[in-house]
């Protein structure tokens, strides 16, 4: 699988992949790669070869820094674990599994850089793939362990939701590459080889788990040479968007966020894009605009039916390069 065409093995609500090539088109070859808010890796994944330099990816979600630590240090046993056949009672039986071990992840994720769980992530991949929509692994929900069994508990408990598992390709929200691909037995042998090229690209990055400011301090940006800074958080509250689409999600982060990107705008080794809805930020005269369609992608439809798709900003700082016409890296 070539660079170009990899991508990640879980859907994400907002990826950036159609617009990755503008963000390198402005950062240009830059020595250094920061992205705090990484998800689904779109952007890295969409960096034109070759390059140098170090690269550093963060989420403050523990499931997806997880994945991408074991894709990157044990992608077999990953991919062994994620393969299995759709079945409602394991979907949430691993669901309840899985978050009891949420803050253990994270815990250790923040404490070792290179701690990583294969079976934890392949079983979110797997699940995440039989999930519809959102909100799988979030603990928003009625349903418990109790005594070993899974019982409702109530209005107020905090659990997981039921769902009905993904049984069709018409089902919306979740990506059919990664549950069981049929009863040849060839399902690890079909992840193995995109796993595998995940794991190539990955090897050289650093994965880190927790909140997005960690990484962007002097000592991991611009302390290694000329950097860009890809930010894209949860859009905030001025976005008018659904407030549960991650399961770490925070509608006050973006404005956190924009004041870092201003503050350090200015400065001339540092490449900084940020992302989020027309009139939610209102950024210098100095940065640069540039307006796109999200169109297909996870929850694509819900985007068009309030138009959010075609509100797609993304701010670049002065030091970015300036928007050439034509083909991109021709």
């Amino acid at each position: 699988m070539s660079a170009a065409a990899l991508s990640a093995p879980f859907p994400w609500f907002g990826g950036k992949r159609k617009v990755a090539a503008e963000v390198w088109q402005r950062f240009g070859a830059v020595e250094n790669y920061v992205e705090p808010f990484f998800g689904t890796g779109a952007v890295l994944f969409g960096r034109p070869q070759p390059f140098s330099g170090n690269e550093t990816v963060n989420d403050i979600d523990g499931f997806v820094a997880n994945v991408w630590r074991s894709m990157k240090l044990a992608p077999d046993a990953t991919a062994e674990w994620a393969d299995n056949p759709v079945n409602e009672n394991d979907l949430h039986a691993r669901h309840v599994w899985l978050l009891a071990r949420r803050e253990e992840l994270r815990a250790r994720l923040e404490s070792d850089p290179d701690w990583h769980d294969p079976k934890i992530a392949g079983w979110w991949l797997w699940g995440t793939a039989c999930w519809i929509g959102s909100g799988f692994c979030s603990g928003r929900g009625p349903w418990g362990v109790v005594d070993g069994k899974l019982v409702h508990l109530g209005d107020n408990g905090r659990g997981v939701n039921r769902k009905l598992v993904h049984l069709g390709d018409n089902g919306r929200g979740v990506n059919r590459q990664l549950v069981h691909l049929g009863s040849n037995g060839q399902g690890v042998n079909r992840l193995l080889p995109w796993f595998a090229a995940l794991s190539e690209r990955m090897a050289a990055v650093r994965v880190a788990s927790g909140d997005w400011s960690r990484v962007c301090g002097p000592s991991v940006t611009y302390k290694h040479g000329l950097t860009g800074v890809f930010l894209d958080p949860p859009y905030g509250d001025e976005a008018d968007r659904a407030s549960d689409l991650y399961r770490q999600d925070d509608l006050a982060v973006a404005k956190a966020v924009r004041e870092w990107a201003i503050e350090n705008g200015q400065r001339r080794d540092m490449r900084i894009a940020l992302c989020g809805y027309e009139g939610e930020h209102e950024m210098p005269a100095s940065w640069a605009v540039h307006a796109w369609n999200a169109g297909e992608g996870f929850g694509a439809q819900a985007s068009d039916r309030s138009g959010n798709g075609r509100r797609e900003r993304i701010w670049f700082s002065p030091a970015c390069l300036a928007a050439r016409q034509g083909r991109l890296f021709a």
